[in-house]
């Protein structure tokens, strides 16, 4: 009996194509275990959150990606840090995708990563990235964290992973995520 491969959603809370957290995201991907799939979803088309465009209708683009995010076996949020917290692009998208009492992130499993060009990583976004999804009852893999500091040093001239420390704990949270997702499903929330 063959089993459908996990999907995996990915968010990007940088636009920019080469930015190092697409760039994470990317390896995080090709680091997956055998079974996983990552498609990460493009939020580009998101008008800036206002509940007048949203009282005419969901947009297209909104809508596209929350039923991803629906479908999808989990989450994988990729973001950088802006003035010590989530990034503007990330939260619109956050705030788009989880209107209505149908938010597809309630029980989702949510595994978070980050990458800065500073030393820590990312770690204080990644806190208040925690406190929004507890908000709305998606289930954030814990362990382990993945705070990719000095990005710029970590990554080679064609954009690929090349710190093996790096790719080492990534790969490992792609195995816990993997993991999380089998626990989630027998009715558990933390391995």
């Amino acid at each position: 009996m063959t089993t459908s491969p996990l999907r995996i959603a990915g968010l990007c809370g940088s636009l920019r194509k080469a930015s190092y957290n697409r760039l994470a995201l990317e390896a995080a991907g090709s680091l997956m275990p055998a079974g996983m799939e990552l498609s990460v979803l493009d939020i580009r088309g998101f008008p800036m959150f206002d509940a007048d465009v949203l009282a005419e209708g969901m947009p297209t683009a909104v809508r596209k990606v929350r039923e991803a995010v629906r479908g999808a076996d989990a989450v994988l949020i990729a973001s950088p840090e802006y003035n010590f917290s989530v990034s503007g692009v990330l939260k619109n998208a956050i705030d788009w995708i989880s209107r209505g009492d149908d938010q597809p992130f309630a029980g989702k499993p949510v595994a978070i990563l980050s990458a800065t060009q500073g030393p820590l990583g990312g770690a204080r976004s990644q806190y208040d990235l925690r406190k929004i999804m507890v908000f709305l009852d998606a289930l954030v893999l814990n362990k382990p964290e993945v705070f990719i500091g000095m990005a710029p040093g970590k990554f080679d001239a064609a954009g690929a992973l090349a710190d093996a420390p790096t790719r080492e704990i990534l790969g490992r949270q792609m195995a816990a995520l993997q993991a999380f997702v089998q626990f989630v499903r027998r009715g558990r929330t933390q391995p």
